[in-house]
């Protein structure tokens, strides 16, 4: 009976993971990384929204380097709404989809100043209400910026979740629901980053370095390599 209840447990979670062994995965991506960190640089929580809308599509190391620049003359909503939406363009030209991003900057910028007195937000539906802030963008946000334990769901941390087992799902959200109720509280508030770090540079796309992976004996991935 007991058996059957926790596998019952596991599978109303929707992890393939029993929880020791998630505990365990956690505890060694913290060992290997006790204070982990964003990659994309930023200023204040305002210059991060605007990294995080910018990094869409594009690589952090791509976003920075316009950002640079960008942010020396705008790291609030009013310089960046001063500056203007051309010359915002010509600043993030070099970033993927960098017309729109510019339209959606000036327009959040502006929505900043007139319906939040120029502060960032620290709710997600009011982020997502701002132009070109998805759920992932807010969860971000609401992370780095004001140290909320939300876990926003890219692509690494889709691909880990489902190869792994910890969190399987079709979609972003699902991953994203799987992970709100397995992720320990002690872990939760890191757990973002741990698992983007350990996508990007261990459990990569085309063939993760299994060899050198602290959590291979917690992974269900069949075809590990190394």
């Amino acid at each position: 009976m007991a058996i059957a209840t926790r596998a019952a447990r596991r599978r109303a979670t929707g992890s393939r993971l029993k929880p020791d062994a998630i505990e365990t995965l956690f505890s060694r991506l913290k060992e290997a990384n006790p204070a982990p960190r964003g990659e994309l640089a930023h200023i204040n929580a305002f210059t991060l929204l605007v990294a995080v809308v910018l990094s869409a599509q594009a690589t952090d190391a791509g976003v920075n380097k316009a950002t640079g620049p960008l942010f020396a003359l705008a790291d609030t909503p009013e310089k960046m709404v001063a500056l203007g939406e051309d010359a915002i363009r010509d600043y993030i030209r070099t970033i993927g989809l960098y017309r729109n991003k510019a339209k959606h900057v000036f327009a959040l910028s502006k929505a900043l100043i007139e319906r939040h007195g120029s502060q960032v937000p620290q709710d997600r539906a009011a982020l997502q209400a701002l132009p070109g802030v998805g759920r992932k963008t807010a969860n971000v946000v609401l992370n780095v910026a004001f140290g909320q334990p939300t876990i926003a769901v890219d692509t690494h941390i889709f691909r880990v979740g489902n190869r792994t087992g910890l969190a399987p799902g079709k979609t972003p959200r699902e991953v994203e629901d799987v992970l709100e109720l397995v992720v320990p509280e002690v872990y939760r508030l890191h757990a973002h980053h741990w698992l983007i770090l350990h996508g990007r540079y261990v459990c990569k796309a085309r063939r993760p370095e299994c060899g050198v992976c602290v959590i291979r004996e917690q992974c269900l991935y069949a075809a590990k390599t190394g």
